[in-house]
């Protein structure tokens, strides 16, 4: 199944080849994501996210309801930090 995760835009820069990157956080772990596909996206906004490309902007509320349903799904597991043993 291919699933968008949502993420807060924390840092936008030029990436090597000048396309727009930035640092998104979902859920406290942060990840460098393509941001070509969101050209007017700003810091602190919101982002679906799949494969490393941020396909859509959404609002926060919309964010929080489907971080909760991958939550709920157990599809997250790939975004955890694994806990030692």
């Amino acid at each position: 199944m291919c699933l968008g995760v949502p993420g807060k835009v924390l840092q936008i820069e030029a990436g090597d080849i000048g396309m727009p990157m930035g640092k998104v956080s979902f859920g406290g772990i942060t990840k460098e994501v393509c941001l070509a596909y969101v050209p007017d996206v700003q810091i602190g906004e919101y982002v679906l996210v799949h494969v490393g490309f941020a396909i859509s902007k959404i609002d926060e509320e919309e964010a929080a309801q489907v971080f909760e349903m991958l939550r709920q799904m157990d599809e997250l597991a790939e975004l955890e930090i694994p806990q030692p043993e």
